[in-house]
């Protein structure tokens, strides 16, 4: 506590996405993604038509025109904006009292200027509002509000005071303003720039809705980097690093004319190894998408997403302490304290979040961990709670939900497992595989089968020297013809009919006798150590003495084919 924190806000624009990586003391803690492939949503305006109106759920529905209809509550309705006067009441007390019913305010088919509050994510609708805010660099404008803020985080009464008083000064009557933290001590002249250029957007937006018909976009939120310059550098801030030319120079100039004195710390990277390489970025990316993250100590987290919650693990791994089992516990736990809020802001992970510290005897140790883990989310800018410890001696906390996490951005749900984690395994697969070849057996009445699977399951499906094969054949009375391939998928077993054997023994086997060519040996022979295995297209060859070339290329030549394997010898 109380060290400085040196800060690198480093920029990657690319053709296909930005990305914005916030480094503290050279560590990631935060990235921001912003991809042409996927559009943006928050902060974009449009006006809307009310699809429908759910008086049980003091709700309505509003099409922007997205897949989804979006989601309006009645607290993020203002009766100014719905264009009714509820019982005398003013515009902010009106929703939150919640005294009047959504009908009274909304009507299906009516025409409503919104803003989207909330990124659409999974199946749910994006949630907008009629309480429009403009943010800026000092200020937020607020059109359809009448007060003046002051963000807490400006400590001192005195310049809350002075702030208020300007803000007061400089704003428009039937419109609000919100002295953002960077506005502390900076001049009159800083805020009355900042504010006639929001005006100039407002009057630009409500231009554009006379003429409109819903849906319609109405205003679009600023690109990745603009937002970076305008709400992230500041005083705390030592370098704010671009990698595109054309961006530098423009960011360049939004600085200089918005906040001059931050004008130095925005550089150009021009070197030739990719930026995010460069610092560091792209490993701790890698590792932000693992379950496991270890720790310095030796110990390491495990980090589960579920629907309702996020659950974190803590376990002391291969750190054995030096003193004794309660200070391995609580080195453990302070370590994993630091680390579980960098992964909350680096995941950006938000909803209810469960962590499982390791069992700490001593009251005081749980306090200082507990400690510890909300000192460190005070650096994050989204908003935390931490209850505390259960009866259970689990830490229960909630993280506001600000957009997609980096696993739902980066990621997508396993067609095969479906999101469990899990696939069955190759003896499950292969048991099922033969109910499936004996259910087309009795289907295609004697014809010769083809089955192909992964080289691991079609060797399962032979057995050892065939047996399991002559088995199957036995007791189906069909020819079978096993073929690995080895692109497909460990699950993926596909039976086909065949109009005869010889079709079979085409298929089967892609090498001939006396053809000479090139095999990696990929394993030890199971019952002849002294040979090799390679494979053609999935199909098995059993190379003499090659049992201790795995992993070589080697020349070999075939000597003899047959149905589910062949035999070769190295070329010396």
């Amino acid at each position: 506590m109380g060290l400085s924190v040196s800060t690198e806000i480093i920029l990657n624009v690319e053709g296909l996405e930005t990305r914005a990586a916030i480094l503290e003391d050279g560590r990631l803690v935060e990235i921001h993604h912003e991809r042409t492939v996927s559009q943006r949503f928050a902060g974009n305006i449009y006006l809307g038509r009310v699809a429908n109106v759910l008086p049980g759920m003091q709700a309505a529905f509003v099409n922007i025109g997205l897949d989804r209809n979006a989601f309006l509550y009645i607290d993020d309705v203002s009766p100014a904006q719905a264009g009714h006067e509820v019982d005398g009441e003013t515009e902010r007390s009106a929703g939150r009292a919640n005294k009047t019913s959504i009908t009274k305010l909304l009507t299906p088919g009516q025409e409503l200027l919104v803003q989207v509050a909330k990124e659409p994510i999974g199946t749910k609708g994006a949630r907008v509002t009629t309480n429009v805010t403009l943010p800026g660099r000092y200020l937020v404008l607020m059109p359809t509000a009448d007060y003046v803020g002051v963000s807490r985080r400006i400590e001192s009464e005195d310049e809350r005071s002075r702030l208020r008083e300007l803000a007061n000064e400089l704003r428009r009557d039937g419109m609000g303003v919100i002295v953002r933290t960077v506005a502390e001590g900076r001049p009159v002249e800083d805020l009355q720039r900042d504010l006639n250029f929001l005006r100039g957007v407002w009057d630009k937006i409500r231009s554009k809705s006379r003429k409109a018909n819903p849906p319609s976009l109405l205003h679009r939120e600023y690109d990745l980097v603009y937002r970076v310059a305008r709400d992230f550098l500041d005083e705390k801030v030592d370098r704010l690093i671009i990698d595109d030319a054309e961006e530098y120079r423009r960011t360049l100039d939004f600085v200089s004319s918005v906040m001059p004195s931050f004008r130095e710390k925005v550089h150009h990277y021009g070197g030739k190894e990719p930026i995010l390489q460069y610092y560091g970025v792209e490993p701790e990316l890698a590792r932000a998408l693992k379950r496991k993250v270890w720790l310095d100590c030796g110990g390491y987290i495990v980090v589960d997403s579920t629907e309702a919650l996020v659950s974190i693990d803590v376990n002391t791994g291969k750190f054995t302490g030096s003193t004794s089992l309660a200070e391995t516990v609580f080195r453990t736990n302070m370590d994993a304290a630091v680390e579980i809020a960098r992964q909350l802001r680096l995941r950006n992970i938000g909803g209810i979040v469960v962590i499982d510290f390791i069992d700490m005897e001593r009251q005081e140790d749980r306090n200082r961990v507990l400690a510890r883990l909300k000192e460190e989310l005070s650096k994050d800018r989204t908003k935390s709670n931490v209850i505390g410890f259960t009866g259970l001696g689990l830490v229960e906390m909630t993280r506001k939900k600000v957009r997609q996490s980096l696993d739902d951005l980066m990621t997508k749900t396993c067609p095969y497992c479906e999101g469990r984690g899990k696939v069955p395994s190759e003896v499950t697969t292969a048991i099922a595989a033969e109910r499936d070849i004996a259910a087309a057996a009795r289907t295609y009445r004697g014809r010769p089968l083809l089955v192909e699977a992964n080289p691991a399951i079609a060797a399962l499906l032979i057995g050892s020297g065939g047996q399991n094969l002559e088995r199957l054949e036995r007791d189906l009375g069909v020819p079978l013809y096993i073929k690995g391939q080895p692109d497909a998928d460990m699950t993926q077993v596909t039976v086909t009919p065949l109009d005869d054997e010889s079709i079979g023994e085409a298929l089967l086997a892609p090498v001939s006798p006396g053809q000479q060519l090139e095999v990696v040996i990929e394993d030890r022979h199971v019952g002849i150590e002294s040979d090799g295995i390679a494979r053609v297209d999935g199909y098995v060859l059993d190379v003499a003495g090659a049992g201790d070339r795995i992993g070589d290329r080697v020349r070999v030549e075939v000597t003899k084919v047959y149905r589910t394997y062949a035999r070769a010898c190295i070329v010396s």
